[in-house]
């Protein structure tokens, strides 16, 4: 079969699924309320059990594909790790390396490795928007605040640090491979990078982590929402209520970077959309999150975010019992992350993956 002929097919296959699941999906109105599911007939059915929620979220889950599309199904093919140079730092090395997302199909990151050999806890640190890619939390960049990864190899944390679809290193085109948007791609490679870190010798595949801002923010939820070894989030600037992102102008989630759908089907429309960031954030849990979600955030304004954390709140409290896993904070800035707020995001995360013995 001819490379062209292959693309074509798997386009095809991409919406084929994504149409059959658009059909068994059941059409949510109500977002902000996450303790009901619809059965087989569309009834409403308060959800009292772990039973239940798991329809809730399954149907979650489904609602996101129907704008994103599908994700990449069946054997995931070796990672086929290349290290394509080194660079020595006080405390940790940097590798820059490439890894397989499918055959013909490779992801360029770096990888940080703290000194020293026992079993650490791994970290997939994804990135704000910006040419440079991989090298701004790698603290390669002209910002300090942005630079996570460099800041958690120094504190003992394997990091890798991907590229995201556009930014960075050339990949290949998402669209040219099948997908129907950049995030779906963007969701697949993070996950490939999950199976990275755990592949690695002193990782411990139950202490995996993942933080992001802006970008990265949203990024750092959308794979622990597919991925379930993602044990805890930190996201930063990352997210509010459709409805209330600039305003409910869905513009900038239609672009080719993010979900194309959103313009092509749903009219970037926040009220004909299939799932909200209020059912993602429930989605996970009860796996730990962390919000930075600033005062002064022109991007995601601060009380849409509060809508989707208090739409979110009744699953960890009341379905699981874990009040103390979802924690926001709201500094007084812009869109940033202030070390203040990024040394309590890393004190977090060595809550929740480093044992109290270490």
């Amino acid at each position: 079969m001819s490379r062209t002929c292959w693309i074509t097919v798997a386009g095809a296959l991409a919406l084929a699924a994504l149409l059959l699941a658009a059909a068994d999906t059941p059409v949510y109105s109500d977002h902000a309320d996450l303790l009901y599911y619809l059965d087989s007939s569309a009834t409403r059915r308060v959800v009292r059990s772990q039973a239940d929620w798991r329809v809730r979220r399954r149907h979650i889950l489904a609602a996101f594909q129907d704008v994103a599309g599908p994700l990449p199904q069946g054997e995931r093919p070796p990672l086929d790790i290349r290290v394509l140079g080194e660079t020595r730092h006080e405390g940790y090395t940097r590798q820059s390396i490439t890894y397989h997302a499918l055959p013909d199909d490779r992801i360029p990151a770096y990888l940080l490795l703290p000194d020293g050999r026992s079993q650490r806890p791994a970290v997939l640190a994804l990135h704000p928007t910006g040419a440079l890619g991989k090298g701004i939390p790698a603290g390669l960049g002209d910002r300090a605040n942005r630079s996570y990864a460099h800041e958690l190899a120094l504190r003992g944390f394997i990091v890798l640090v991907p590229d995201y679809v556009y930014m960075g290193d050339p990949q290949r085109d998402p669209y040219d491979l099948g997908y129907l948007s950049g995030t779906m791609k963007g969701i697949y490679n993070h996950i490939r990078g999950v199976d990275l870190l755990v592949s690695l010798t002193g990782v411990d595949a139950n202490r995996i982590g993942a933080i992001g801002h802006s970008l990265g923010g949203h990024n750092s939820l959308f794979v622990a929402l597919f991925d379930e070894r993602v044990r805890a989030v930190v996201t930063s600037c990352g997210f509010n209520a459709f409805a209330k992102y600039k305003k409910g102008d869905l513009t900038g989630w239609s672009s080719d970077k993010y979900m194309p759908r959103i313009a092509s089907v749903y009219g970037r429309d926040p009220a004909r959309m299939p799932f909200d960031f209020t059912e993602v954030l429930g989605a996970i849990a009860p796996r730990p999150v962390f919000i930075s979600a600033p005062t002064g955030d022109a991007n995601f304004e601060v009380s849409g975010v509060k809508d989707c954390l208090r739409a979110a709140r009744p699953v960890y409290e009341k379905l699981h019992s874990a009040a103390d896993r979802l924690v926001a904070v709201h500094p007084e800035c812009g869109h940033d992350f202030p070390p203040s707020i990024r040394a309590r995001a890393y004190d977090f995360l060595e809550k929740w993956l480093v044992p109290a013995r270490e």
